[in-house]
Order: C-alpha cells, then structure tokens, then sequence
C-alpha cells in the first residue's frame, strides 16, 4: 500500500469509526473511496461520498436526553401503559387555564371523557399527517442530536377540535410528570404560531414517528411535539397535556434556566474529521457537517492559521481572516436512517415525489456534509476553524452570537505538521 492508499484508508477509517460513534452526526458517511490529493480526483470523491452517504440518524443512535426520575423511557412495560404512555392509554388533554380567562368550548378532557385518544389521532392522521426533514439539537450542546424524518398530525387540527373561542394568546404544553412541579418539563408559543405556518415552514405537529418507525420511548413516545425551526426544548416528549390560556408570557422551563427560548435555530458548521497530526507538504482531508437556519446556508468555509502568528486585531469574529470554501456536498441518493432501501416517502414542500429529489439544496431546518482538502502546509503548529456564511450573508457566529440562544460559537481545533 502506497502512502496515497494508506493516508485514504486512514481516513475511511477515522471518519467511519467518528460518525458510528457521533449520534449528533446520524451516520457512517464519507467513509468510502479514498480521498485524492489532486483537484480533478477531489471533485470525484466529493461525488463519490456524497452517494454512499447515510444522512438520516438511524432512532437508535440519536441523543435523546430525558428528565424525571426516574426518565419515563426507563419505566418498564407495565408502568408505561399505567402512566399512559403506551398507544393503547395514551391521552392528550386540551383544555382552558384554569389561571386565566381562557375560554374553550369543548375541551378534551381526562375528567369529562372527551380527551383524545391513539385510534381518534390516527383517524386524523388519515387525513392530516405530514412528514419533513429536520436536525434535532439542543440549546447548550455544540452537536446535532441528530437528523430526522419526523411524521405527524398538526396540532392546530387538534386544537380546533377543542373549540376555543376567545381569550387564547399562547399554548402551554407538558410533557409526563406534568403534575409534579419539581419534575415538570414544559414549553410555550404563541397561539398564532400554531394555526398558522410562517412562510415555507413547517406545522407544528404531534409526533409519533421517526424515520418511518413508531416513536420509541426513549425518543418521546409514543407522542412528543415537534416544533421543526426550533432548538429541542420545544419539542417537548412524552406529550400528556396542552393548555391554551391568556396569560402573555411563556411558561417553559428552559426560559427559567436562563435560556433564550424564542430563538430559532442558528446556522454554523462543525468538524466531523480533522486530523489532529499531517505529514508536511502533504494534503489533508477535513470533513464536516453545518446545520442550516432559517437564513439559509450559502457558503462552508475553514482558515488554517500559523499558531504563532498574531491574530487579527479587533476582529472578534475573524471576519478579515483568509476564510476558504468547504465542498458543500449535494443531496444524497440513499438517505439511510433504518428507511426501507434508504428511499424517501414522499415529503410536502421538501421532496419532489417523482423524482425523490429535494426541491431545493440545502434545506433550512437540517443538515449537510461537507468536505474540503486542506494543502500542504509547512512544518509546525496551527489552529483550523470551520464557520457559514449564510444566505443573507451572515457569517458564524452572527448574526445571533449569544450563546444562551444557541450554541454557536466558530469551532477551533489544533494541527500539527510533521
């Protein structure tokens, strides 16, 4: 084996075994043909990965955080039907705030036998479901969780059912321990947010699937929220009860945590694989995923930086360092995920049905790979950092920079050349 074949087998290797073990990532990609050291080979491998890439998490690999104790998905069978989170007790109440003037005319309620059941969602979901792609990320965690495809009911179809009338502004919402305030997980939006979808986005909905497969409880079932332009907090699991009340201000408690919890999801870019050691004067490949807002993504980019040369002065943001484009690498031809034969179902406003193609690239609310081949670089230390540039021309960290509402913070990593 040559030192070609062996530098492309070592990164098969290291980016395979990263993205196994990396949940926020979903997937083994670009573990595939070796990486070239020439520009015309490189276009070719970019291609070549991007067909083998697995871009959906398979559900037993995304980070799932649950709260309570103890968490719900650690209850046994028995206990999970009990608590009605099993299909055949599940319940979701909606009612009025008993704490203001809300007013509903026909709640669906525990105590008065109205509350909505499995079968009544599922006849909705006849009619109703929808199904789109979207990154699950947390607040106060660099990674993705991971990349779905989530399917469900809207919620305003349910709300409606509940018949409100006057006096409704927001939409609390719990998840189970609802009735213990030491343990209890909650969010908030507005009422408008659920009735009606901003331009190009996606409903707010009851989810019970992921990647075509039964919410498990691990992952919130069998029913959590999903608030697809939103950090994670807002998709609250193992939904039991949804209140519509008057009250202005939102109830969740990651605001109480001292969060930001309005703000959408930010647009910035993470190392999969960068090499922490390169042979000098030699290529090396970098690879890497970048999670798209709602202002799009128009450019990756990396600066490779001699540690021991200053810094730009006064530029927090390294907004006059010698950025560089990343490869952004196109959709890919199987979406893996645990899917059948990694083939799309059709999916509205995201995926031609006829084709399986999406309608446009990259798509806000999700993620993309990319790559790049850093040139041979002299002996010594440097600092690599990744950033995007996004559609309205916004490079990482801004245009929202505070890290209570995201976590999005230009990462930086160490290089040697030997």
């Amino acid at each position: 084996m040559d030192n070609l074949e062996q530098f492309a087998a070592e990164h098969a290797a290291v980016t395979r075994r990263y993205f196994l073990g990396l949940s926020a990532a979903g997937a083994a990609a670009l573990a595939a043909s070796p990486l070239r050291g020439d520009d015309g080979q490189a276009a070719d491998l970019v291609r070549e990965a991007a067909s083998r890439l697995e871009y959906l998490t398979p559900p037993t690999r995304f980070r799932m955080f649950g709260r309570g104790k103890p968490p719900p998905h650690e209850l046994p069978p028995e206990k999970l039907r009990e608590v009605g989170l099993a299909p055949e007790t599940w319940r979701l109440e909606v009612i009025a705030d008993p704490q203001s003037n809300a007013h509903v005319e026909r709640p669906l309620s525990k105590d008065l036998g109205t509350a909505l059941d499995w079968p009544a969602l599922m006849k909705l979901a006849e009619k109703h479901a929808v199904r789109f792609l979207s990154v699950m990320t947390c607040t106060n965690v660099a990674d993705p969780c991971g990349m779905g495809l989530w399917e469900g009911v809207p919620l305003r179809e349910v709300v409606w059912l509940a018949k409100p009338k006057a006096n409704v502004r927001r939409v609390f919402y719990f998840g189970y321990h609802n009735d213990d305030p030491k343990q209890r997980f909650q969010s908030s939006l507005p009422l408008s947010r659920v009735l009606e979808d901003p331009p190009g986005e996606h409903p707010v909905i009851l989810c019970y699937k992921l990647n075509g497969q039964w919410l498990s409880p691990k992952a919130g079932g069998p029913v959590r929220m999903l608030v697809p332009e939103c950090y994670g907090n807002k998709s609250v699991k193992w939904l039991q009860k949804v209140v519509l009340t008057n009250t202005p201000q939102a109830n969740d408690t990651y605001a109480e945590w001292n969060n930001d919890t309005e703000s959408p999801l930010k647009t910035y870019a993470r190392f999969v694989h960068a090499p922490k050691t390169v042979k000098a004067g030699r290529p090396a490949a970098i690879t890497g995923l970048a999670q798209v807002g709602p202002a799009g993504l128009a450019r990756v980019q990396y600066w490779l930086h001699p540690q021991d040369e200053a810094l730009p002065a006064d530029d927090p943001c390294f907004t006059k360092a010698p950025w560089k484009d990343a490869e952004i690498l196109p959709p890919p031809s199987r979406w893996g995920g645990g899917l059948p034969d990694g083939t799309l179902p059709p999916v509205p406003r995201q995926v031609d049905p006829a084709t399986g193609k999406p309608l446009a690239w990259p798509l806000r609310g999700a993620l993309v790979h990319w790559a790049a081949l850093l040139p041979g670089v002299a002996p010594g230390k440097y600092q690599l950092r990744c950033r995007t540039v996004d559609a309205s021309g916004a490079a990482q960290p801004m245009p929202r920079p505070f890290p209570k509402s995201g976590n999005n913070a230009i990462q930086e990593v160490q290089l040697a050349a030997e």
